[in-house]
């Protein structure tokens, strides 16, 4: 939430002053970029909406909780991201048949100045937001993450446009247009991929997997793991692990062991949001 919220105040204030410099300077990029930042507040404010949902109670409706709300909100920014990188590279093309006959206006120094700011808030947002989303495991705030990325970017094509125009060198800005397009829509996929991965039970990394066998192995009445599946609900996990254990041992005591197994994942990963144990006899 602070992460967000930070990133909406940050992207007002700078769209208002990339507005104004596109005015002040003539320049149509700096306008459309000024247009983009304010996207950013849209998208942030999805995340916001994704988050509170996904971290209500689990419910009569919903035994297992809402984190598959952040997925939601994960796709829906994939979808915008991919349509804002489809929209500039459309418009570069745009730009680059428009110069085939027409010879665009020069715009300002303040334009080339607002571009170089943009790109150095845009991109320390995108760095503050993608080290948040790592920390707490968040799909919707990566995207959002990209969603910044996708503004410095495009305040870079902006830069590289005026740059070209007041050297003479019309072409840079649409041909810079269409290489950003395909990083954003590459980057959208990504997100994509990854959100449809949480909401389709998706197994954990073999990393991982591995890991919780070798400590799961290192429990004390465990004899061996006959079985071990994951699956991704969100940003938490779901583990069902069958064991072996000495078949001659009281229930009391094979459910001692259990409960250890139980406990020990829960704890040591601290994504997984319920570990069940089934126990077989050797």
């Amino acid at each position: 939430m602070k992460v967000s919220w930070i990133s909406i105040a940050i992207n007002v204030l700078l769209s208002i002053f990339k507005l104004t410099a596109g005015l002040m300077a003539n320049s149509a990029a700096m306008i459309s970029d000024a247009v983009h930042t304010i996207s950013d507040v849209i998208s942030t404010f999805v995340v916001i909406i994704g988050v509170k949902m996904s971290c209500k109670e689990a419910d009569s409706k919903h035994p297992y909780g809402h984190e598959r709300f952040e997925c939601v909100a994960a796709l829906i920014l994939s979808i915008f991201l991919f349509l804002i990188g489809g929209a500039i590279g459309y418009s570069g093309i745009k730009k680059a048949y428009k110069g085939l006959f027409t010879k665009p206006e020069m715009p300002g120094y303040l334009a080339l100045i607002a571009s170089v700011i943009s790109i150095i808030v845009k991109e320390g947002l995108y760095r503050y937001a993608k080290i948040a989303a790592k920390k707490i495991n968040s799909g919707a705030l990566l995207a959002d993450a990209w969603h910044h990325r996708s503004d410095a970017l495009s305040s870079f094509g902006s830069l590289v446009g005026i740059i070209g125009a007041r050297f003479g060198l019309y072409f840079m800005d649409p041909l810079a247009g269409v290489v950003i397009c395909i990083m954003i829509i590459i980057s959208s996929v990504s997100i994509f991929l990854d959100a449809i991965g949480k909401m389709t039970d998706k197994s954990c990394d073999k990393k991982i997997l591995e890991e919780m066998v070798d400590i799961i192995l290192q429990q004390e009445g465990v004899i061996g793991v006959d079985k071990i599946t994951t699956r991704l609900f969100g940003n938490k996990i779901y583990v069902d692990v069958e064991i072996r254990a000495d078949g001659s041992e009281s229930l009391a005591t094979t459910h001692e062991i259990a409960h250890r197994v139980h406990d020990i994942i829960e704890a040591k990963f601290e994504n997984v949001k319920h570990c069940m144990v089934h126990v077989n006899p050797d």
